[in-house]
C-alpha cells in the first residue's frame, strides 16, 4: 500500500458527501466495495461515503481494513468491523444475512481490489442473494482490468482474428503442485484468448519456468501495480525466467500477468474459415472444427465459435455432436 499521510485525504470525505450523499442507499443491503490495490488515492467518492454510512463493515482482515479506514480519516470502532475471510466465509455469511434482515446496511471489502475476484466475497454475495436480500456493487480498482488496460492485447493475423483481441479469460492463481500446474499450463496453450493470471512473489519464478513452454507467446507482467515501484513489461514466454533473474527486484511484490492472444500467422485465420465452411457442409460441428484446426493450424476454440455463428446465420438445427 502506498504511504500517504491521512492529511492528504482531508478534502476527500466532504467531497464524497457532496458527490454521493444525495443518492439513495437502501437499508438491508450488502454493499460490495472495491478498495485500492496499492495507491490509496484510487478509491471512489461513493465508496468513501458508503464506508462512513453503513452500520457494519465486513472485511477480509479487520486490522488491514482499520488501517485503510484511518488513512481516509474514517473512525470505526472494532465492534463495527466483522471478519469475513476465506476460512469462515460460509459461516460468517449467515451472520451478515441475519443483520441485513434487521435492516442494517453492511459493506464488504477485501484487503485490496474488488471483492469476489480471486479474493473472498463471492460466497457472501451468493448467500445474501439466496436469502432474497440486495447486493449493491461499488466498482473500483482491480488488478485484472488494470493490467489488461495497459497490456495492448492485440492479436496478430488480421481482421479474421480481431474478435479475439478484446476477449480475455481470468484464470487467477494456478495450482501450486507441479503436476497440476503443468497440466494447467498445457490447457492455457490451447486457449487462443488472452488469459490473466495472478501470483505471489515466492512462487513467481516457478510460474515463469512453467510458462516458458509457451515459447513465443507474449506475456505482459504487471508488478506492484499502482504502487511506487510499479513495473509493466512484455516479453516472450521463453524469455520470462531470464527476465526475472536479470534483476532480483523483479521478484518482489504482487503480480498480475496476462498471456496475449494467440497470433495466427499469415492468412491462417482466413484459411481456417475457408476449410471450416467446406467441412460444415458435410459434417457435424465438432468433427468439422477438429479437422479444420488440424488442416489450417487455426485455434480450435476460435473455429468452434465461428462454426456456431455460421450455423446460426444459416438457421440450421444440426446437432453439434455434443460439443
Amino acid at each position: 500500500m502506498a504511504s500517504l499521510a491521512p492529511a492528504s485525504f482531508g478534502a476527500a470525505l466532504p467531497a464524497a458527501h457532496d458527490a454521493a450523499g444525495a443518492q439513495h442507499y437502501p437499508q438491508g443491503t450488502l454493499y460490495v466495495v472495491a478498495t485500492p490495490i496499492g495507491n490509496l488515492a484510487d478509491i471512489t467518492l461513493r465508496a468513501l461515503h458508503v464506508l462512513q454510512l453503513v452500520d457494519v463493515i465486513a472485511c477480509e482482515d479487520t486490522r488491514h481494513t482499520q488501517t485503510l479506514l484511518r488513512a481516509y480519516g474514517i473512525d470505526r470502532p472494532g465492534a463495527r468491523l466483522l471478519a469475513v475471510h476465506q476460512h469462515n466465509e460460509a459461516e460468517a455469511a449467515q451472520a451478515v444475512v441475519a443483520r441485513l434482515a434487521q435492516g442494517e446496511r453492511i459493506a464488504y471489502v477485501s484487503d485490496a481490489g474488488t471483492p469476489g475476484v480471486s479474493d473472498p466475497g463471492a460466497r457472501l454475495a451468493a448467500a445474501v442473494r439466496a436469502a432474497g436480500q440486495r447486493v449493491l456493487p461499488l466498482p473500483g480498482a482491480s488488478s485484472v482490468v488494470t493490467l489488461v488496460s495497459a497490456a495492448g492485447l492485440v492479436a496478430d493475423g488480421g481482421e479474421s482474428n480481431a474478435h479475439n483481441s478484446s476477449a480475455f479469460v481470468f484464470a487467477g492463481f494456478l495450482p501450486t503442485k507441479a503436476g497440476e500446474r503443468d497440466t494447467a499450463v498445457q490447457a492455457l496453450a490451447q486457449e487462443p484468448r488472452a488469459v490473466v493470471l495472478l501470483e505471489a512473489p515466492h512462487r513467481i519464478e516457478t510460474l515463469a519456468r512453467a510458462l516458458a513452454v509457451l515459447r513465443e507467446r507474449r506475456i505482459t507482467v504487471g508488478r506492484e501495480l499502482t504502487k511506487q515501484f510499479e513495473e509493466i513489461a512484455t516479453v516472450a514466454a521463453s524469455a520470462l525466467p531470464d527476465w526475472f533473474s536479470a534483476d532480483r527486484d523483479r521478484t518482489r511484490g504482487e503480480f498480475a500477468m496476462v498471456l496475449h492472444p494467440v497470433a495466427v500467422s499469415g492468412d491462417g485465420g482466413a484459411e481456417g474459415e475457408r476449410v471450416l465452411r467446406l467441412l460444415l457442409a458435410e459434417l457435424p460441428v465438432k468433427t468439422a472444427v477438429k479437422l479444420a484446426a488440424e488442416i489450417s493450424g487455426a485455434p480450435r476454440n476460435t473455429l468452434y465459435e465461428l462454426a456456431l455463428r455460421i450455423r446460426n446465420e444459416a438457421g440450421s438445427d444440426d446437432d453439434t455432436d455434443g460439443a
